[in-house]
């Protein structure tokens, strides 16, 4: 018989790539990690991993097999949560992936309170502009920018029409002056941001009906986005930022809008879950709390979306 604690640590040994990663994760030794493998081989009577001093890899049977594995986790997840009681009543853990200006600057207090709401409800943060894998890495939603791009997971709306805008610091517009094309970003300062080794010095925009890419460049760049906004407030450039990530700064006075008659790219927000997690109590309501306070807090894109507008 199968049982079901190796079955979880196979998931985990094939998203992490070893068993001693697997069993630092689980508290165990790379030994019992092994020989649960090996258990759940014999009851398979398949081979799941190609072992080699070096690497460890998923044979074409793991391979084939790790998908229903998951499945069956996640239903009986799924299951446990919903024999724990009323849905006021949020138990268990919550691993949220989120983007780190995003999720630093705006999420964390509403995540904090969501918690105090919920005393029974364990909350873990995992910030990074790295992309998640919702399926392989140890979270349960992950909250993303852009439009969803995988049909094997679900994306749950929360901001739809958010979109990048043009900003700069009142010290630095003083200093350089202010940008009235497109074209003009080619003379200024423009703060680069680079994710996986790739530098974005191309910004893109809509432009009748066709995106628009204008290069840009400067003598600042980063990997966190978080970065590239407190370099804008602090006066070293332009920055091209979600409206979600700067809203609250440009109320404040901290940055200005540059070219409103612009629309920047469209980059909607949603919370993105393995298709079977979206009707656990602890997400659905995670959803509509944040989705409410998002609304709230940016609602009133100052920016125009015209007929000939890119979606």
């Amino acid at each position: 018989m199968i049982r079901l604690d190796d079955l979880s640590l196979f998931v985990r040994t094939a998203a992490l790539g070893s068993f001693s990663n697997a069993a630092r994760e689980a508290d165990l030794l790379p030994g019992q990690v092994s020989a649960a493998i090996q258990r759940l081989e014999r009851e398979l009577d398949v081979r799941l991993f190609a072992r080699s001093t070096r690497s460890l890899r998923l044979t074409a049977e793991g391979e084939q097999y790790l998908p229903y594995a998951r499945e069956v986790l996640a239903m009986l997840s799924e299951g446990r949560e919903r024999l724990r009681g009323e849905e006021d009543t949020l138990q268990g853990v919550l691993q949220i992936a989120a983007p780190s200006d995003l999720g630093r600057n705006v999420l964390l207090p509403w995540l904090s309170e969501f918690r105090e709401a919920h005393p029974k409800l364990s909350l873990r943060l995992f910030l990074s502009d790295q992309l998640t894998d919702v399926f392989r890495d140890p979270v349960d939603i992950a909250i993303r920018y852009g439009a969803a791009e995988n049909a094997s997971y679900v994306a749950l709306p929360l901001a739809e029409d958010n979109r990048r805008v043009l900003v700069a610091s009142p010290d630095y517009l003083q200093r350089n002056g202010r940008p009235r094309t497109l074209d003009d970003l080619a003379r200024h300062q423009c703060l680069l941001y680079a994710l996986s080794g790739r530098v974005y010095d191309r910004w893109g925009f809509p432009v009748n009906g066709e995106r628009r890419q204008v290069a840009v460049s400067g003598s600042l760049s980063c990997d966190d986005a978080d970065v590239a906004r407190r370099w804008a407030i602090d006066g070293y450039g332009i920055a091209y930022k979600s409206w979600i990530d700067v809203c609250g700064d440009v109320r404040a006075g901290r940055l200005e809008l540059l070219l409103p008659e612009q629309p920047g790219e469209p980059v909607p927000l949603n919370l993105v879950c393995p298709h079977r997690k979206q009707f656990l109590p602890a997400i659905r309501r995670l959803h509509d709390v944040l989705k409410e306070r998002i609304t709230a807090y940016a609602g009133g894109l100052p920016l125009p979306v015209t007929t000939t507008d890119l979606s």
